[in-house]
């Protein structure tokens, strides 16, 4: 399983992914699911990938392998905007599916499904969520996260707390916490988590950080949190009993 989280703010964009892939109890191993497209002084793309490995790792080479080569239908360096981007994604998953599901089918699930989210310039930050069918849907400032993998624990954290107007720097704490829900929920998901914050109109990908088990900043992160949470539940009134006295 995979977990992988964007988030669409008036500030930027945070991306995360977890680098976990299991295929059973005794093949674990780290992935990179969240890889740069372009970085350059007028776009920046990203894409994160999940569903079966094999399939997501075949559309991701295969754009990496055309972008520059000047083919307007498949590199990502010439695309006009990011709709356009998510359009070659969705095209390519089509394509690889198309090569290999037939195959895959057997012996499990061939299906991926990809977040593409950056900026190009003339335009602001964008997100979309590409489906295994190749279609896909773009967040807005009245749903301004999307989610691929297992997503339902993660989910509540940025339910109450994420808005549009939510800085990057907060963002990200809220990212982290929706990861620290998920590892504690389902031992699929782990880290290492690959946590990208892009300002608008930054036109770089340089504040992207990789946080290990030893990160510091991680176990304190999640120490806080749960002392306060418990500290916050101990200072709740507890429900009315069957006489209506509390």
């Amino acid at each position: 399983m995979t977990y992988c989280l964007g988030i669409l703010t008036r500030s930027g964009l945070v991306l995360a992914s977890d680098g976990r892939s299991n295929a059973g109890v005794d093949q674990v191993t780290k992935v990179l699911k969240l890889t740069i497209m372009a970085a350059s002084g007028d776009r920046v793309i990203c894409i994160q990938s999940a569903g079966n490995l094999a399939t997501s790792q075949a559309v991701v080479t295969e754009l990496e392998e055309a972008a520059g080569k000047g083919d307007p239908a498949d590199d990502l360096h010439l695309c006009k905007s990011m709709f356009e981007a998510a359009r070659m994604v969705g095209e390519r998953l089509r394509r690889v599916s198309d090569a290999d599901a037939k195959y895959v089918e057997p012996y499990g699930d061939p299906t991926a499904n990809f977040l593409v989210g950056g900026q190009i310039k003339g335009e602001p930050p964008r997100l979309f969520q590409v489906y295994a069918a190749g279609n896909f849907i773009e967040a807005s400032h009245r749903a301004p996260f999307l989610q691929i993998g297992e997503t339902k624990y993660g989910k509540p954290i940025l339910d109450r707390a994420l808005t549009p107007e939510t800085s990057l720097d907060e963002a990200a704490k809220l990212a982290l916490l929706s990861f620290d829900a998920t590892i504690r929920s389902n031992l699929s998901v782990g880290l290492p988590i690959d946590l990208l914050r892009y300002a608008t109109d930054s036109f770089t990908a340089h504040n992207l950080v990789t946080i290990e088990e030893h990160n510091l900043y991680w176990r304190e992160l999640r120490n806080t949190y749960a002392g306060g949470l418990a500290a916050l539940v101990a200072s709740l009134e507890p429900p009315p009993s069957a006489d209506g006295v509390i």
